[in-house]
């Protein structure tokens, strides 16, 4: 199957960068390119891409305020891509606020092209939180940083079972689903079944979100190890 890829980037030749190394794959294939966010939102709305990759600081509408719109749309807009954030160390609040929107993860912008290929072939499948290490390092220092959000997640966790519970802390630890399959000694398919009921006993859209949910709601907590 082929991947749907646009691209939306303040910098000419960052497009022109990503462009040419994802059209150069089998299976990506570029369906278009914008260069500031409000121009970005309507051309995920035209072309119905798999995958948005999304500047964080650009004119008109910066990438976050994008995302957003593009993850929560109007009534009657059915499609939703994933979105996968390109940012750097210095404006991770914007990118935790991302994550907390419903982006799939991100990319820092000076990362290996092998990278950025994999990164978007992770997120299209839907299987895998994109670079859980470092995503689990950046959620958990915001967390720590911010005041509780106003309803209680952990109140939310009663719907979860005990096995569920533990296969949301081994995400949030940044486990893949093979590795969590080898902690808790069960075939890969049934860890994708209580993840699948995670998500949707706990209303949240990936394991990116599920994640952040993670540390608010105190399964896990910053400095703890993983």
């Amino acid at each position: 199957m082929t991947i749907r890829v646009i691209i939306v980037d303040d910098q000419a030749m960052v497009r022109a960068g990503f462009a040419a190394l994802l059209s150069a794959q089998a299976d990506i294939d570029v369906a278009g390119e914008a260069p500031d966010g409000r121009q970005g939102v309507a051309l995920a709305r035209s072309v119905h891409p798999d995958v948005v990759l999304m500047d964080v600081r650009m004119p008109e509408l910066d990438g976050l305020s994008a995302a957003r719109e593009i993850l929560d749309p109007p009534p009657g807009v059915v499609h939703r891509p994933k979105v996968l954030m390109l940012t750097t160390f210095d404006i991770d609040d914007y990118v935790y606020e991302a994550l907390r929107a419903g982006a799939s993860g991100f990319l820092l912008k000076d990362a290996p092209p092998a990278d950025l290929i994999s990164a978007v072939r992770v997120v299209a499948s839907g299987e895998a939180l994109l670079a859980p290490s470092v995503t689990r390092r950046l959620i958990a220092d915001f967390v720590q940083q911010r005041p509780a959000p106003r309803r209680d997640p952990a109140l939310r966790l009663n719907g979860l079972t005990p096995r569920e519970t533990e296969v949301l802390e081994l995400i949030a630890r940044g486990l893949s689903n093979q590795e969590i399959a080898g902690h808790l000694v069960v075939a890969e398919q049934t860890v994708k079944t209580h993840i699948g009921r995670v998500l949707a006993k706990l209303d949240l859209r990936d394991r990116a979100q599920a994640v952040i949910f993670a540390y608010e709601a105190g399964v896990v907590r910053p400095g703890d190890g993983g």
